[in-house]
């Protein structure tokens, strides 16, 4: 089948590796040249803006395009899905209402509200400065986050006591964003720890994948800003040790209740692959976000690791037959470290030279995945994102970030990266911190 990708970073790499190996002849569409992806593709690609669908639609015609897979999030939240299934091709992603679960962030908190999802949160929209001072001082700053509307990269929302530090911090980042005349949430702060279930549905059915931590914060130790993520690990059980069966089947049920809502909402039904970042507190599961899309990075502890055909996946997401399929994966942990331009997120530092040793990497083992790093003339450069993920897959957590620690040593350039993803110590930090909340 001719299958083309839409987007330009490891997320789409390790999508168009993942139909390379279900059979799939693979085209790309993207807006600067993702090496793997090129490699993958036999150099079947086009570099171009991803949200112009009159070129989009017209490079499908001429490739004679089966089906699409639509990567990121920008372009399903403005209706590529929409455009192309108008013009017969078929999309694995939802159309433009249902996407709103992502791109809306006031649509998805309302949508919570008004179908009563089990691990919604509280919260307040607000469109201007009006009340916001009153709401901060009945909840407590202590108390609140602050979420944009919109996309934000993963780099807009704002928590106190970690990014905000008091009151006035609070109030001039609210008044920053009512100026922009952007609509804002001040929602209650959890504490706890996050996972990430990513999940394939097909309008009605709803199948789960393994757990995934991502480490947002772009240093060790968890300090520093946030970022699009720096690093993942799932284990060899699909589960976190601070996560339960028990966890999963409440966050799956929140999820089937959500595709169903949007359903009743909009009246379009669900496709594609939906992302929920959930968080384990004291009081349960609460629900973080949502994503129209897979997770990049955690879309690389997945994908790899993935035994069931993903071509046929795909071709059960748009065709409604999910519930005929079982989605398998090998019993393996994974932990994706992510090389990042110096000076990420603030002021990186682009178009500097990456090398890469492709036979040392495969002799450790580690697979490698680019993302935002640019492809000219047979010469790899970074962007002002995040670079490449190396991926480590093994029996034992313990092994799998050796083999993602020790890959990361095959590249240079002037990248940093975080040390501790994967690590043991790391997760012992995760489970006292959950054992503490427990047992308050």
């Amino acid at each position: 089948m001719n299958v083309l990708v839409v987007g330009h970073g490891a997320r789409e790499h390790v999508i168009g590796e993942a139909l390379v190996r279900g059979g799939a002849k693979l085209y790309a569409y993207m807006s600067f040249k993702n090496a793997g992806l090129d490699e993958l593709s036999d150099h079947r690609v086009k570099i171009d803006d991803e949200t112009n669908f009159k070129y989009i639609i017209e490079y499908c015609k001429e490739k004679h395009i089966d089906f699409v897979v639509v990567g990121p999030e920008k372009p399903l939240c403005v209706g590529i899905v929409d455009a192309l299934e108008s013009n017969g091709f078929p999309c694995v992603g939802p159309k433009i209402e249902a996407a709103q679960i992502e791109g809306s962030k006031v649509f998805m908190r309302n949508l919570l509200d008004k179908y009563k999802i089990h691990s919604n949160v509280k919260g307040k929209v607000f469109r201007s400065m009006d009340g916001v001072e009153e709401y901060i001082d009945r909840e407590g700053e202590e108390n609140l986050v602050v979420k944009p509307e919109g996309l934000t990269g993963g780099k807009g929302v704002k928590v106190f006591g970690d990014h905000l530090h008091s009151k006035k911090e609070m109030l001039d980042y609210c008044e920053s964003l009512a100026s922009q005349r952007r609509r804002f949430l001040l929602e209650e702060k959890m504490e706890g720890e996050e996972f990430t279930l990513q999940t394939f549905v097909d309008g009605k059915t709803v199948l789960g994948s393994p757990l995934v931590q991502d480490h947002k914060r772009a240093y060790e130790g968890d300090e520093g800003p946030n970022t699009g993520g720096m690093g993942s690990y799932s284990m060899a059980n699909h589960l976190l040790p601070f996560i339960t069966k028990e966890d999963v089947d409440q966050a799956l049920k929140d999820m089937r209740d959500v595709i169903r809502a949007i359903k009743a909402e909009t009246g379009v039904e669900y496709k594609g692959f939906l992302y929920g970042q959930f968080m384990k507190t004291a009081s349960g599961n609460k629900l973080i976000e949502f994503n129209a899309r897979l997770g990049d990075p955690e879309a690389m502890n997945i994908l790899p690791i993935l035994q069931t055909n993903f071509v046929e996946i795909c071709q059960a997401i748009i065709n409604g037959y999910l519930d005929k399929l079982q989605i398998d994966y090998e019993k393996k942990a994974t932990v994706c470290k992510y090389l990042a331009p110096e000076g990420y997120p603030k002021s990186p530092k682009d178009n500097q030279p990456i090398n890469i040793n492709q036979e040392r990497l495969k002799k450790i083992g580690a697979k490698y995945y680019y993302a935002s790093a640019d492809k000219r003339d047979d010469k790899i450069f970074t962007t002002t994102s995040r670079a490449m993920g190396i991926l480590g897959i093994a029996e034992s957590l313990e092994k799998a970030e050796q083999i993602a620690e020790r890959g990361v040593g095959c590249i240079e350039g002037n990248l940093f990266h975080r040390k501790d993803v994967g690590t043991l110590a790391l997760l012992q930090k995760r489970i006292d911190h959950i054992d503490s909340l427990l047992n308050k």
